[in-house]
């Protein structure tokens, strides 16, 4: 359902892990598996897979549309099956790179079982947005962006003290800024809020779930709480302190290596 990031490209985080990050792993095999399924159908073949898999919201509101594709309207897999499907190589890398930054610290503190009802909670709500505000479309929409939004929600809250290292592009030179989770969560989520009202204009059209991803960050950001166990006391100050000192950590070594050259 699009990418999960639009300007800002996450390539680390502050937040340490220790369990192996099981249902991550297990999310993102999932997805290359079926993303190197795709590539061996055909053109027709991959499309008619898409219209069965992918969630089209037309196939529920219009019987004639739904009867011509052979597809019963009857059958809801589509909202679960379409967060596993992506469109194309940069779609499923980015979605997978962006979820590899901030699951498996959230798996860690969440537990596995946790932490894979809010990734699928997150996708399901996304579908819903999704389909609530597309009711007519025809267009498949795919991706495990939506999800992936409601994780971003989740580690923002639970890791409000965490730093994101990101990729802001300006022009052709890439540039590296370190930015508080929360703050780069809320520019995300707000940059998805503007999309999303301006794609309900008239006229309007675009290839990104917009409204995915609003409904994912949303459903991931309220769950955490309810499903997060109390945190160690002294785990979390230890994160807390790694987290704060980590800008100025990266800085020194930079300085560093400027000063011995």
């Amino acid at each position: 359902m699009g990418q999960t990031a639009q300007l800002m490209f996450p390539t680390h985080n502050t937040i340490s892990y220790e369990r192996t990050p099981t249902v991550t792993y297990a999310v993102i095999g999932t997805c290359v598996v079926a993303f190197a399924y795709q590539l061996t159908l055909s053109s027709g073949a991959a499309q008619a897979f898409l219209n069965g898999y992918a969630l089209v919201p037309a196939r529920y509101t219009s019987g004639e549309w739904a009867a011509r594709q052979g597809l019963s309207r009857g059958n809801l897999t589509p909202f679960l099956t379409s967060m596993f499907l992506h469109g194309g190589l940069w779609h499923v890398v980015s979605n997978l790179w962006t979820l590899w930054i901030f699951g498996p610290a959230l798996e860690d503190r969440l537990g596995p079982r946790r932490y894979l009802a809010l990734y699928l909670l997150a996708g399901l709500a996304a579908g819903v947005a999704h389909f609530a505000f597309n009711l007519g479309s025809t267009i498949p929409a795919l991706g495990a962006s939506g999800a992936i939004a409601g994780v971003i929600g989740a580690y923002a809250r639970r890791f409000p003290y965490a730093w994101i290292n990101v990729l802001q592009p300006i022009g052709i030179f890439p540039v590296f800024l370190y930015i508080p989770a929360l703050v780069f969560a809320g520019l995300w989520f707000a940059s998805q809020v503007v999309q999303a009202a301006g794609s309900l204009l008239p006229g309007v059209s675009g290839g990104v779930a917009w409204w995915a991803h609003v409904g994912g960050f949303l459903v991931g950001w309220l769950l955490v709480k309810r499903l997060a166990p109390a945190p160690d006391p002294v785990q979390e100050q230890k994160a807390a302190t790694e987290s704060m000192l980590w800008p100025w950590q990266v800085w020194l070594r930079w300085m560093t290596w400027w000063w011995r050259r």
